[in-house]
């Protein structure tokens, strides 16, 4: 079972909007298997520039489906929202599939079948590049990333020997991603 639970920034969730969230949002059910209970977290805002941005985020057993979409157009952007997110399901239920195939075996697959399979897409990487990573702080991380040009950095946080990320957002701000040894 799906549960829509919606939220609002900078606008008042009205019963129309909440409906129309909660028709498209439950489309995804008939791709999941029945035996799964999450949420779809969808978070709504809206901008002084008259855009609206939209949220989704359904946390799975094995995978966490996100996607979020701008513009102005607030029931345009539910619409690409919940296609990006079918796209994802059928990308990731190829992905299992062919990796069972591979391996030989039946798994418990948690995605029903999708009409038309999604184009596989083989991954390939196509460079492996060593860094040695430095202690120092995370304003000194993003000047470094800023000196090399590229949208991230990953660095030694001085502090704590953690290994973290700091990297550009699409709104031109930064963002840290730090991560912990469990």
């Amino acid at each position: 079972m799906l549960k829509v639970n919606v939220r609002g920034e900078n606008i008042e969730v009205t019963s129309a909007i909440r409906d129309y969230i909660e028709k498209k949002v439950s489309k995804l059910e008939k791709y999941l298997d029945q035996n799964i209970n999450a949420t779809a977290h969808v978070n709504l805002k809206t901008y002084p520039d008259k855009t609206a941005k939209v949220e989704v985020t359904i946390p799975l057993p094995y995978l966490v489906l996100r996607a979020e979409e701008t513009s102005t157009d607030m029931y345009g952007s539910i619409d690409l929202v919940t296609d990006k997110l079918i796209r994802q399901i059928r990308k990731h239920k190829t992905k299992v599939n062919r990796k069972s195939r591979e391996k030989g075996f039946d798994h418990a697959d948690f995605i029903n079948e999708v009409e038309g399979e999604a184009d596989e897409k083989k991954i390939e990487i196509v460079r492996t590049k060593n860094i040695a990573v430095k202690p120092m702080d995370s304003e000194e991380a993003v000047l470094q990333m800023e000196m090399l040009g590229h949208n991230f950095f990953i660095y030694k946080d001085a502090e704590n020997d953690d290994i973290n990320i700091v990297y550009r957002r699409r709104d031109g701000r930064y963002g840290l991603i730090d991560i912990n040894e469990e």
